[in-house]
């Protein structure tokens, strides 16, 4: 048998402002239900992402949107307006990841992001 058997693929590599310090993880499953489109928000924090089953539209800001499908990744910068993360007519369920700093919980707020944030 010359197979390696365990494989190791790197999906994303990102980079975050500030170099912040994390003391927890949250980690959640969420699911939408067919053709909810949930509005823009903005989380005060990073958040990392992947696709479980389903497809969701996905666009930060003013930036390109994609289609994400099952096995894609996403990243969601702290205190940055997403303006997609909409379900397809399949629904979407998802992993996120949410890295905190120590006394600090998880939050995502509708609508814009403040300026200057």
């Amino acid at each position: 048998m010359n197979e390696t058997p365990v494989h190791r693929t790197t999906l994303a590599t990102l980079m975050l402002d500030g170099a912040p310090s994390f003391a927890s993880v949250e980690v959640r499953r969420i699911a939408i239900a067919p053709g909810i489109h949930p509005g823009a928000h903005w989380h005060n924090g990073p958040v990392f992402g992947v696709i479980e089953t389903g497809s969701v539209f996905f666009q930060v800001g003013g930036g390109e949107e994609s289609i994400l499908r099952a096995g894609d990744t996403f990243y969601e910068p702290g205190n940055r307006t997403i303006s997609r993360f909409d379900a397809t007519d399949e629904g979407v369920t998802f992993l996120a990841w949410f890295p905190l700093p120590a006394g600090v919980e998880a939050e995502l707020t509708m609508g814009d992001a403040p300026v200057g944030r």
